[in-house]
């Protein structure tokens, strides 16, 4: 079951006292994805460490499932919020199965049932668990070992599934297709997704809610057509500074 993630008049500031977000509000319902979009140092990537509590903000409320993250073990926290990095992080002297199997270790979980989950994920991500199950990282394209960072993220079945640049560091072509797996995963699991990006194409692509971060405030976040329609100058000044965001054909979920 997927989680709801509030935010409430949250500051986050650094030891310097510089505002990296001031006075940011935003509920993400069940099965929603919050694509943020920003430029570099708004704020984007310090609102991923907030939620699974890397960072603690310095005034206001972050809940998860309902509950303020204060008030979470931090571990426990971090095992119901699976996180994808654009550069995965996956561990260079284990198989691509132990890679997977992280999380459910630590959790215990007996070995048939993780040999039976890793079996699981790597189909759902579109891997022959025959071809690549022994395999190690090194020996993966950026697209095989960015499908296997998805399914390691998905290993404990987590309701909330956090996305830092994901797909940033793929050709255009893998991206494009792991666009295509994204939504078809999505549309099976219905997780609660936020994610960060640079790429407006990309933000489009995969939103179903789109906020707009500038200056460490939240000037925007509605779904992406009423986005791209919007009337209001800061919104309209930041859109137009990005390059042209190409048509792309949404498939159904």
């Amino acid at each position: 079951m997927a989680a709801s993630i509030e935010f409430e008049h949250v500051q986050y500031r650094l030891p310097s006292g510089v505002a990296v977000l001031d006075d940011v509000s935003f509920t993400v319902e069940p099965g929603d994805v919050l694509v943020l979009v920003g430029r570099s140092g708004v704020g984007k990537t310090t609102i991923l460490r907030l939620i699974n509590h890397l960072l603690l903000p310095s005034t206001g409320e972050i809940r998860v499932e309902g509950r303020a993250t204060t008030a979470w073990d931090p571990i426990a926290l971090r095992r119901r919020t699976g996180y994808v990095l654009q550069e995965v992080g996956l561990f260079p002297h284990m198989t691509v199965g132990r890679n997977i199997a992280v999380v459910p270790h630590l959790e215990g979980w007996p070995e048939a049932r993780i040999r039976a989950r890793c079996v699981e994920l790597l189909e759902l991500v579109g891997l022959d668990p025959v071809s690549y199950e022994g395999r190690f990282p090194h020996e993966l394209s950026g697209g095989q070992r960015q499908r296997v960072g998805v399914a390691r993220a998905l290993a404990a079945d987590p309701p909330v599934l956090l996305m830092d640049e994901p797909f940033g560091a793929l050709d255009p072509l893998t991206r494009s297709e792991l666009h295509r797996e994204f939504r078809r995963i999505q549309g099976q699991l219905r997780k609660t997704v936020v994610m960060v990006t640079h790429d407006m194409a990309e933000a489009f692509a995969l939103a179903t809610r789109l906020g707009v971060l500038d200056q460490g405030r939240l000037v925007a976040l509605d779904t992406p057509d009423a986005i791209a329609r919007a009337g209001d100058p800061r919104i309209r000044m930041f859109l137009e500074a990005l390059p042209p965001i190409p048509v792309i054909a949404r498939e159904p979920v």
